[in-house]
């Protein structure tokens, strides 16, 4: 899967708040935004996964736990705390991506909360996940095209 050079930051993103951040997802990563109630060093945060299930803490508080709505590449999660701990970052790079559509509609499923994107945030994650597609093809078309010249 090519790499787009700052697709995100030059696009946008789509998030879906939830009451402890937001999530947002690309075709192949889904991201989690945890905002702490105060500042918090890395020996606080307690972050577990699997391919299939992710349990967060922070302070020995439970902030989500829940079986997540597609497999994940549960040993390549990263997590980060930003702007002096008051910010949690979580990418879990999605494992079935195959060109294919992946949009989540939830973080989880079945779960009491499954922090769901509502139908205008679903939107425009699926119109924002076409662009990233779209920008993908382009950018194969003009490397075949690229390799075909340079061999004549």
């Amino acid at each position: 899967m090519p790499k787009l050079s700052h697709f995100d930051e030059k696009s946008g993103v789509v998030k879906c708040p939830t009451p402890w951040g937001s999530w947002w997802q690309t075709l192949d990563e889904v991201f989690i935004e945890v905002i702490p109630k105060s500042p918090v060093r890395s020996k606080e945060v307690s972050v577990k996964c699997t391919n299939t299930e992710i349990c967060c803490s922070i302070t020995n508080e439970e902030i989500f736990k829940g079986k997540l709505f597609d497999i994940i590449h549960g040993d390549e999660i990263i997590w980060t705390l930003e702007n002096k701990g008051s910010l949690l970052n979580i990418v879990l790079p999605k494992a079935e991506f195959k060109g294919k559509e992946q949009i989540w509609h939830s973080l989880f499923v079945k779960s009491g909360e499954n922090y769901s994107a509502d139908a205008t945030i679903y939107h425009e994650m699926k119109k924002k996940m076409d662009l990233e597609k779209f920008q993908i093809e382009v950018r194969r078309k003009r490397r075949w095209v690229y390799l075909l010249f340079v061999q004549l």
